[in-house]
């Protein structure tokens, strides 16, 4: 089969990493190839939540049949996502290097909101058309996403950490089961879970779905049991918590439908599960076929087109704090013009990602004045904090900080972007922006018939030029200009502006 027809979508999750190949047809997402393996990343981190040699280890060797079995896959076709254990890490980066040169392809470390986002996206895709209002419930290793939607529209997501494996590790630590660690395990997840009481108490949903994980493995142990298929009732949970505690340890328990990868985790997984059902009043769950990764493939197709998740929502941020929309349009303009002029023909780079870089200078022209409702002071520091402090579905972690370093380094000194100018494609895109801030100052479509910019990236050099009397129509523009060459004299990168 030709690579170029497939999607490959990786889920580094806590307990499990899994690798979906699917494929369009007829506008639905066909499985093509399912591999999961069990690498219980989230067992590797210790009390500095820095992963273990070990845990690393597992998970590099892990991604490298990955890797084999995508090699010839384009970028624009992959999307890896990585989850809580991740994103509590101190040294993901350690991991995350090797990691992406294993496989392949970048990993994104996805925030908990994103995560439901993309879970529900999933669910909702492999579900019949439906009215009802869904709760979707994804107990993870680490993490437990709790989303209210309806059709393939959520409406209200969250994430809280609470999970099998930490919670087997916790309460569970030899693999022992009695009553008085359920107890425990059961108290301490309503106290996390304390406030999904509000946001999804019995009155916001119809019909309640569990993905992937837990509910999946609670679910084949029922329905191998003899209790109704794809079901999760109470009296199912009571049930299996008793043959638990009469086995009392994994090693003696002989239970149809229990991988020997999910024994270690049962415990904890099934305390959360019973907290989920008596904190939201939940009678009886069912397992739904869609889970993060199948999320992960939709979303990645989607990105190919106009109605891009990440689009809206940085209109969203946008309105929210509101922002001068014909400002920001008019700074977006001229920045991609004079990047696309940087960039030049592009022989050498591929059209898509081309385009990639011009649609996030975008979003951060969009977002560059967001701090500007704070304080005008500083703004720019504002809109930086606020676009690394926030959950915006559709994006990563790792694009969330690159564009509010963007909106940071818009204007004032540039030696706070010192990790950030080593990629010559940010250097680009912040340039650009600063001279569109600067011609687009007095709020007004700026005349750019007289300017030109070239830029040499082996001598990290770019090179603006106006004409004379370009320069003496705007001279204001022009000081400004002139000025800005000074900001950059303290980087790696030269900026030569003359007039002739």
């Amino acid at each position: 089969m030709q690579t170029h027809s497939l999607y490959a979508a990786i889920d580094l999750g806590s307990n499990s990493f899994r690798l979906e190949i699917g494929q369009m047809d007829a506008g639905q997402l066909r499985r093509v190839e399912y591999i999961k393996e069990t690498v219980r990343q989230g067992s590797g981190l210790d009390s500095e939540r820095n992963l273990s040699e070990e845990a690393m280890a597992r998970g590099w060797e892990c991604l490298a049949r990955f890797g084999e079995r995508i090699a010839g896959f384009q970028p624009q076709q992959v999307r890896a996502v990585a989850t809580q254990t991740l994103r509590e890490a101190r040294n993901r980066e350690v991991f995350l290097v090797k990691a992406k040169q294993i496989l392949g392809f970048p990993i994104e470390v996805i925030a908990g909101r994103e995560e439901a986002r993309l879970i529900y996206l999933g669910v909702s895709h492999l579900l019949p058309q439906s009215d009802e209002r869904r709760l979707v419930v994804d107990i993870g290793g680490r993490s437990t996403e709790m989303i209210l939607g309806r059709h393939v529209t959520a409406s209200t997501l969250e994430s809280y950490r609470v999970g099998s494996v930490g919670w087997s590790m916790k309460y569970f630590p030899d693999g022992l089961w009695t009553a008085q660690a359920f107890k425990a395990a059961e108290i301490a997840a309503l106290a996390v879970l304390d406030e999904a009481h509000i946001l999804f108490n019995r009155q916001h949903w119809d019909k309640c779905y569990g993905s992937s994980g837990t509910v999946g493995a609670v679910s084949d142990i029922l329905t191998q049991s003899g209790w109704p298929e794809g079901r999760v009732t109470r009296e199912g949970l009571a049930w299996l918590k008793e043959r638990l505690l009469k086995a009392q340890k994994l090693d003696n328990l002989r239970l149809e439908g229990v991988k020997e990868d999910r024994k270690p985790v049962i415990g904890g997984g099934l305390a959360v599960l019973q907290a989920v059902f008596d904190l939201l009043q939940i009678d009886e769950m069912d397992a739904a076929q869609g889970a993060l990764r199948h999320g992960a493939l939709y979303d990645l197709i989607d990105r190919e087109s106009p109605q891009d998740v990440r689009s809206s929502m940085v209109s969203w941020l946008a309105q929210r704090f509101g922002t001068d929309a014909q400002q920001a349009d008019r700074v977006s303009r001229t920045a991609q013009g004079l990047l696309e002029a940087m960039i030049g023909s592009g022989a050498d780079q591929p059209q898509n990602e081309r385009q990639r870089h011009l649609q996030k200078l975008h979003w951060a022209c969009q977002l560059h004045e967001t701090g500007m409702r704070i304080s005008h002071s500083d703004y720019h520091k504002h809109g930086a904090y606020i676009l690394d402090n926030t959950d915006l579905p559709g994006f990563t972690l790792d694009e969330l900080h690159r564009l509010s370093q963007l909106v940071l380094g818009h204007r004032g000194k540039l030696r706070k972007l010192e990790a950030e100018l080593q990629s010559t494609r940010f250097v680009q895109q912040l340039m650009a922006l600063r001279l569109a801030v600067i011609l687009c100052h007095a709020r007004r479509d700026p005349d750019l018939s007289g300017l030109h910019i070239q830029c040499d990236v082996d001598r990290r050099t770019a090179s603006l030029q106006m004409d004379s009397d370009w320069a003496e129509l705007w001279p204001q523009s022009a000081h400004l200009l002139r000025e800005e060459k000074n900001a950059w004299q303290k980087t790696d990168w030269v900026l030569q502006v003359s007039a002739d």
